[in-house]
């Protein structure tokens, strides 16, 4: 297989534009003729349904949450990213652009990125015009913070509920079209297979989830727009219900499967608080703008953080990184977070953690100023803890946040299979080995407002596609393989539930395909979760039947999926002998501690294909080329 990314001839600065002029037409009339089906109604689908609707588009769209407004996009709370340099600051596109591959320790294709970097100015202004609150100077204009990774303010937000404002921005363009009946949505229903006839993308298999019901939905293009697959660790900032079957399903039906071990590791969560615990809580990466992050100098010191002298204080990222001090990017703040509480210096009772401190911005700016920015989520980790940020430091710790990995995709975020394209953080496309803060909201809308609605006519345009329909031999074996799985799952009736093995699953992959990986560990996490993969096949138990409400039932399909994505993502880490980003495999360290890339031999994709049950997947590279960024050791000091 060879993978062609089709990037497009010329200088960086003009791609997009001369992509978007040779890509053929679907002119209005013929657009109403075209079926589509949009998975995910986040700000990636949600964004896309919307804009293919507005189109002409015949669109339906599915999700499992009762409504779009449930996505987990509404999560996101610091900001989002765009080079519009109000600040004049020195902030341009190009920087963007170079920011974003650095952040990723050079393991993105440029042309995606300088793509993002340009369309990012167009997102603001989209989303203003729908009316998103953005934070406002004194006299009007739109206000910007940092965020990791850049030396520039170039961070729109509205407090710390950016997510939920883009989301709901993002809802009336999608509900606007249901309403003219062009967009029909489908809530409450779960993806389960792909339908691909004569080597296309022509449809999904899905279940009711109120009643059980599995239906076929047809259609002349698939777009999954599913979000990642940080539940894959249980314990992540990501919802319960986030999960990766769909992509999975794809990748089973001939998707390859791009660096599956780049995840995202976030510096500032909640730390964990027991054994029994079913997910973290993010503290937006936006507080790290006014908060010092600090330990003690002494091993062992539990004393109040009040009660600890300015000179008794360690305030290790400024120390070490004088640049960029507490707004180094993600991977890099979380590894030296985890350095500290390794030698023992780390706070709280498991000493796992370190000090998030706003005392001294609170004496320059004024309580009321930080109450501005940061009221809500101050709020929220007092709920959560009982502790007030305002009074005491906050206490925080590294924890699995966003995946980089994902399907691969061409430039024109088609999937290797033709009709199959892939939105958001389902793909693996913008971000490299590091996603740098506020762009995860930058490429959802990207992908959604302004590039699959050229991408996917050139496609349609050039594609012929034989109707089909629901007597189709193809629709009739996905149907029947979902149903067996099904099936499956319910007749094991062992003794463990699905939330006790995703549990071990987690911990398994977090110790050892976590923050740092070794070849060894990863060679011993492969064998354990193999034999608890068979466990779970023996003594699972799945409560109830399939005809009826089964949060059970869906559960654990979701962590089978987990188990087989599990053992590509220890796979794919232990075939990169390299440390890039938030891949740090240890023995590939410089002797100051910070990631070592490999160039001459890992400059490339990872991509996987699927080749059957109980069958080694084979590795496919796509090679990176660096024209316009010099290829360099990371450096934030």
């Amino acid at each position: 297989m060879t993978l062609d990314s089709r990037i497009p001839s010329g200088p960086i600065e003009q791609k997009w534009d001369r992509c978007k002029f040779e890509l053929k037409l679907v002119n209005p009339a013929n657009k109403r003729k075209f079926h589509i089906i949009v998975v995910g109604t986040g700000l990636a689908g949600g964004s896309a349904a919307a804009s293919l609707g507005e189109l002409g588009y015949n669109v339906k769209a599915f999700c499992f949450q009762d409504s779009p407004r449930r996505a987990h996009s509404i999560a996101a709370q610091g900001g989002i990213n765009a080079a519009k340099n109000y600040q004049n600051d020195g902030d341009s596109i190009y920087r963007l652009f170079y920011d974003t591959i650095k952040g990723g320790d050079f393991r993105a294709r440029e042309a995606n990125v300088y793509r993002l970097a340009q369309i990012s100015v167009n997102i603001i202004d989209q989303c203003v015009a729908q009316g998103v609150p953005f934070a406002r100077e004194y006299g009007g204009l739109l206000a910007n913070r940092s965020f990791g990774g850049a030396q520039v303010s170039r961070t729109f937000y509205a407090r710390g509920q950016t997510g939920q404002q883009l989301l709901l921005g993002c809802y009336q363009a999608l509900e606007r079209q249901v309403d003219a009946g062009r967009v029909l949505m489908f809530p409450r229903t779960e993806m389960l297979d792909l339908i691909v006839i004569n080597g296309k993308a022509r449809g999904i298999v899905t279940r009711n989830l109120i009643t059980g019901k599995i239906e076929s939905h047809l259609a002349d293009a698939v777009i999954l727009a599913t979000g990642g697959y940080g539940n894959v660790y249980y314990l992540s900032t990501n919802a319960k219900g986030s999960n990766a079957t769909a992509i999975w399903r794809a990748y089973k039906r001939g998707a390859l499967m791009a660096n599956p071990c780049f995840t995202q590791i976030h510096p500032t969560c909640i730390p964990v608080s027991g054994d029994y615990q079913s997910k973290l809580t993010l503290m937006s990466e936006s507080l790290r703008n006014d908060g010092r992050i600090w330990v003690p100098l002494k091993k062992g010191d539990k004393r109040p953080p009040t009660e600890i002298p300015e000179e008794e204080r360690d305030y290790y990222l400024e120390r070490k990184y004088p640049s960029f001090g507490n707004l180094v990017p993600r991977d890099v703040a979380s590894r030296a977070a985890k350095a500290v509480c390794d030698e023992g210096r780390g706070v709280g009772e498991t000493g796992l953690g370190v000090y998030l401190d706003f005392s001294d911005a609170i004496r320059r700016l004024g309580r009321k100023t930080i109450e501005e920015r940061y009221g809500n989520l101050f709020e929220m980790y007092e709920r959560i803890t009982g502790e007030d940020p305002y009074k005491t430091p906050m206490r925080i710790f590294p924890a699995i946040h966003y995946t980089m990995g994902g399907l691969w995709v061409d430039y024109h975020l088609m999937s290797t299979i033709p009709g199959l394209f892939v939105l958001g953080e389902a793909n693996f496309s913008d971000h490299g080995a590091n996603r740098l803060g506020a762009s995860a909201l930058m490429q959802g809308l990207a992908d959604g407002y302004f590039i699959i609605p050229y991408t996917l006519g050139d496609y349609l345009a050039n594609t012929k596609l034989e109707k089909v329909d629901d007597s189709h031999s193809a629709v009739k074996d996905a149907e029947r393989e979902v149903t067996v799985r099904i099936q499956k799952l319910l007749s094991i009736k062992g003794k463990r539930s699905v939330d006790s093995f995703h549990r071990e699953l987690g911990k398994l992959v977090w110790d050892y395909c976590g923050m740092a990986r070794n070849a060894k560990g990863l060679q011993y996490a492969m064998g354990k979760i193999a034999e608890l993969a068979e466990e779970f096949y023996h003594n699972v138990n799945v409560v109830g039947d399939g005809n009826e409400l089964n949060q059970s039932l869906e559960k654990a399909g979701r962590v089978a999926d987990f188990f087989e994505l599990a053992q590509l993502m220890c796979r794919d880490a232990l075939e990169r002998n390299e440390s890039c980003g938030g891949h740090f495999r240890e023995e590939f360290q410089t002797p100051e501690g910070e990631a070592l890339r490999d160039d001459e031999n890992y400059c490339h994709v990872a991509a996987w294909e699927y080749k059957g049950e109980g069958q080694s997947p084979v590795l496919h590279k796509e090679p990176l080329r660096f024209e316009y960024v010099h290829l360099t050791q990371r450096s934030y000091k």
